[in-house]
């Protein structure tokens, strides 16, 4: 990751800022915590940059749902049920769900869409995506920052390399258990 910043220098932001647009937590811990330990990326600037990305993001995902509605999410594979999903935390929280929904890992982008599916106001969908956005990125870009000032460079490390570990044995535990339920489903 420094060296990615040590090469690319100020557009590393922008890029940080288009993979905040899709997703990015883990980019934007590892960014931060690569910044912590190099002093080569200013945690100002990733943050605003992400920020920015993030909003983005999300606005066009809202834009998408107002605009095409449910048929069109429902085009992307596994997004139906995310939908519905979000669809009945929406309607069950109104606002709080817009400010929070980018820490639910697996609904985001749909959780906009769902916002605009809903018929949410723009500008009201707007201000709280701003709002959220910031929260999200300054809670990820401390995270990452004050992990290494916490933990170490090489402890921080160790902990990245758990929480990989950990994430790909999940994924794998998953894919096990949705082929088995094929399994089973075509079975029957």
């Amino acid at each position: 990751m420094a060296e990615f910043w040590a090469d690319w220098g100020a557009l590393a932001y922008l890029a940080a800022a288009c993979w905040a647009f899709f997703e990015g937590e883990t980019f934007v811990l590892l960014a931060s915590a690569a910044g912590r330990a190099t002093g080569l990326i200013d945690p100002w600037i990733l943050m605003f940059a992400v920020w920015g990305g993030s909003f983005l993001g999300d606005q066009l995902w809202f834009t998408l749902g107002q605009r095409y509605g449910a048929k069109a999410v429902r085009k992307i594979p596994g997004a139906e049920r995310r939908l519905t999903q979000a669809m009945n935390i929406l309607e069950r929280y109104g606002a709080l769900f817009v400010l929070t929904f980018r820490f639910a890992y697996g609904i985001r982008n749909v959780a906009a869409a769902a916002c605009g599916v809903a018929g949410m106001p723009r500008l009201r969908f707007m201000m709280l995506n701003f709002v959220a956005a910031g929260i999200w990125a300054a809670a990820f870009v401390g995270a990452g920052w004050f992990a290494v000032a916490w933990l170490g460079e090489k402890n921080t490390f160790y902990a990245l390399g758990a929480i990989g570990f950990g994430v790909i044995l999940f994924l794998v535990v998953k894919l096990i258990r949705q082929r088995r339920n094929r399994a089973l489903v075509a079975a029957e």
